[in-house]
């Protein structure tokens, strides 16, 4: 395939962390022990679906967390990677609109990219009961009325499945209700990097049909500000500003008093005019050209043969319905999902660097080059599950799920003129001999077609032993096949032809049993001690063909015998505390993840593809912590934070003795900090006649991390492209350090109420206007380009928000 502060202030801001937060936990738990049980429950608890049923938040055994509607609200937070800067062990690699990767504790096998559709999620992304996530592109769901967004850490294959190795996140939505006529709306304007406007609009209604029938309706419309700057010949400002665009639509019905049927459909569009990419080295702009103009790219710039594009249709139809039979629940959840997603990127260096490998002309090396990367899935899934619905001691669930998915993938890498350059160059008719049926002036083609099929059941039930001892204990068996044909045509392609399903080489199948145990001791009402066990699993898979003919015969040799890849698999070990009292909650964690046959994805360097392997064994440790606390009334504090170690326990080498990729034993693990922390204050003061003025602050570290195992070696590195081009020798180096630097992001804002539902917030994101460097971004092993995709800088914006 072809693709594409100082360290003693954080020290010092993440032990301040620790201090803090476990003196107020050290309180929180004398004050537990001392009180017992004389502490009221909070009126105002947060009630979770994790369990599969209802159950407050802190009384799930295991870690969680969930932010609210009001929590999103003020924070400003319109995404997931807002939501992950403030949630313990949570991470997110952007690559893009709608293209971010999601770990958990650390469980992170490396940046995938668009072109491997075949790698699967490690953490599995719900929209209430419905499975929305693919391996690269999560939907960017937006954010409004949300009930909450829950984070599962630790894996969840007893009754998640698959994709659920590292965790689970849940955006859950406010439901249809009978009670009352009720609505918000919602407008937004913001200036990103002081000249890019963005904005957005929403709104959700709830209108009571009967007191057995209600609809809830939601729409929004979002206009991104860009804020990279292209040059070159489709250069420009802001080139990478977007929109998205959307609605859900929910009714429930309740013909019985035991029977709730819920039908729904939800739309959106994602559409980006291009990429967050900050470049510093491409094949048309370096300072080392003599016979055209050297350009050094600067901050939050990058150069354009042609403007980029991606586009995302994302459609879910599901049915909820839920049969009360008298001290069992029967629950049947089914669901399709349609997603089509286009990438169209600048392929021109990628291209332009081949070309100059192929001795064509300089005019054949400036074609604008645009490689169109299409994704078309259809998935359906049902599960059907039994739950305990009494107060007796023991309370269970069982169920069956099947799911079957159709993904077609393609590639085209239309370059209008190219063959012409060709067959002067190679020879008369070579374009037309390699083509392989595919269009032609298009050197790279490619189509893939997947067939998955998925069946599973699982069980889990616990058991109140009294005295405050409860066990809780399941497991799932799952069973899995997937097929796959591979088609490539192109000068760059070897024209391959796996056309047969059903060939060894294009199938891949496995099954296994993922068990948990939860051992849950309640000292008090308000403090409670867990242990658990749990295994979870990732599917594998079959790696695409090397593009022999762009590879070096060392890449190919080093590359080129890794077909298949195995199933991943993980145990995790885990002791959580968690602890509520008047006027706080602490919860604490520590874990210990045994990683085995971990999927690492690596550049596969000149070859222009990537490459799956398995680390036979690594590892993730860590501690997390949440605490919460009203010291004073109107006053709120919370602080948030991570630090954990995640690293490969084996080498893996080729026949050489040569480490591949960079997994080495001690090596970290790519893409996730080792210390994230999060600290947030809030003021709430009443002003007079029902109004209110709130204050709230933020502050989010990031720690430093690495996009790709191999990127801590020989680091910083010297990139030299080999490529003679406009009088550059290609034997210049560009050096660039890769290891992603750490970041804080401070918040601010104000907030006017009043008593009728009216709210107007003034808020600046980002204050000191830093550039997170979230990923690094090489075409074709960095000969051709060398880029960082960059967050979002300072932030300024109003939003008004108006409840009846």
């Amino acid at each position: 395939m072809i693709n594409n502060s100082s360290n003693g202030a954080v020290r010092r801001f993440v032990l301040a962390s620790v201090a803090v937060s476990a003196l107020i936990a050290g309180n929180a738990a004398a004050q537990t022990a001392q009180a017992a049980d004389a502490a009221e429950t909070d009126s105002n608890e947060i009630i979770v679906t994790a369990t599969k049923r209802n159950e407050t938040l802190q009384n799930v055994p295991f870690s969680i967390n969930a932010v609210t509607a009001e929590e999103l609200q003020r924070s400003n937070a319109t995404t997931l990677e807002d939501v992950s800067r403030s949630v313990a062990g949570l991470t997110i690699q952007n690559l893009g609109p709608g293209q971010s990767q999601v770990a958990i504790r650390g469980v992170s096998s490396g940046q995938i990219v668009r072109d491997q559709p075949g790698v699967k999620e490690q953490v599995g992304i719900y929209l209430d009961e419905s499975v929305i996530s693919l391996s690269l592109f999560t939907p960017d769901v937006d954010l409004f009325d949300l009930a909450r967004v829950e984070t599962l850490r630790g894996p969840q294959g007893t009754l998640f499945g698959s994709g659920s190795v590292g965790g689970t996140v849940r955006f859950i939505t406010a439901q249809p209700n009978t009670d009352k006529l009720e609505g918000s709306v919602e407008a937004n304007v913001n200036l990103v990097a002081e000249d890019a406007v963005g904005g957005s609009i929403k709104g959700a209604i709830n209108v009571p049909l009967s007191d057995r029938a209600a609809v809830r309706a939601v729409g929004y419309y979002t206009r991104y500000g860009g804020f990279i700057d292209a040059l070159g010949p489709a250069g420009g400002n802001n080139v990478n500003s977007g929109e998205r665009y959307g609605g859900r639509l929910a009714l429930t019905l309740k013909p019985t008093d035991t029977l709730t049927i819920t039908p729904r459909v939800v739309y959106q569009e994602v559409v980006a005019d291009g990429f967050n990419r900050q470049e510093a080295f491409n094949l048309y702009a370096q300072p080392f050209t003599t016979t055209r103009p050297a350009i050094q790219l600067g901050n939050r710039q990058q150069y354009l043969l042609l403007r980029e594009r991606f586009k995302d249709k994302f459609l879910l139809a599901d049915l909820n319905i839920g049969l009360d039979l008298g001290g069992v629940t029967v629950t049947s959840v089914s669901s399709y999902v349609n997603r089509d997603v286009l990438v169209s990127r600048d392929a021109s260096a990628l291209t332009g660097s081949v070309s100059v490998d192929l001795g064509l002309p300089t005019a054949a090396v400036l074609l604008p080059s645009n490689l169109r990367d299409t994704t078309d899935v259809e998935q359906f899934s049902q599960e059907l599950r039994l739950s305990s619905n009494s107060d007796g001691p023991l309370q269970w669930v069982v169920g069956g799920f099947f799911t079957d998915q159709k993904r077609n993938y393609a590639q085209r890498l239309p370059t209008p003129g190219y063959d012409a350059f060709v067959d002067a160059t190679l020879g008369a008719g070579t374009s037309a001999a390699v083509a392989n049926g595919f269009p032609l002036n298009s050197p790279y083609n490619a189509d893939l077609r997947y067939k998955l099929q998925q069946w599973a059941i699982f069980g889990e039930a616990s058991y109140n032993f009294g005295g405050g001892f409860k066990l809780t204990a399941g497991g799932r068996y799952y069973n899995f096949d997937e097929k796959r044909t591979f088609q490539s045509g192109g000068l760059f392609s070897n024209s391959d032809n796996f056309t047969n399903f059903n060939a060894p080489g294009n199938r891949t199948s496995s099954d296994g049993f993922t068990p948990r145990v939860i051992a849950s001791y309640e000292a008090s009402r308000n403090f409670t001690v867990n242990l658990q066990a749990a295994k979870g699993f990732r599917l594998g898979g079959v790696n695409d063909p090397l593009n022999a003919g762009l590879c070096s015969a060392q890449d190919l040799a080093i590359f080129g015998g890794y077909q298949r890849y195995s199933d991943e698999t993980l145990w995790n070990y885990e002791a959580n505390v968690k602890a509520r009292g008047r006027g706080f909650t602490a919860n604490a964690a520590v874990f210990y993840n045994d990683i085995n046959n971990l999927q690492v994805t690596l550049d596969a360097g000149s070859c222009s593809s990537r490459v799956v392997f398995n680390a036979p064994k690594a590892h993730s440790f860590g501690f997390e912590w949440e605490v919460t606390a009203n010291p004073a009334p109107g006053f709120d504090v919370g602080i948030s934070g991570t630090i954990q170690d995640a690293r490969f326990d084996s080498t893996v080498r080729d026949g050489t003795g040569a480490v591949i990729g960079g997994i080495r034993d001690g090596n970290r693990l790519p893409t996730v900090p080792q210390f994230q922390v999060s600290a947030n204050a809030s003021y709430e003061a009443q002003i007079g006649n029902g109004q209110t003025a709130t204050f709230l602050a933020s502050i989010q570290h990031v720690g430093n991390r690495y996009t790709q195992p191999g990127d801590q070696e020989n680091n910083p590195r010297a990139f030299v492209s080999g490529l003679p081009f406009a009088g550059a020798s290609g034997n210049d180096a560009t050096l660039l350090n890769l290891r992603l630097r750490d970041y804080q992001l401070v918040n601010l804002s104000i907030t006017w109420a009043n008593s009728s539902g009216l709210s107007i917030s003034a808020y600046v994101n980002n204050v000191f206007d830093e550039t997170p460097l979230l990923s690094f971004d090489r075409e074709r092993g960095g000969r051709a380009r060398l880029a960082f995709n960059v967050g979002q800088p300072r932030t300024i914006g109003i939003t008004a928000r108006k409840k009846f």
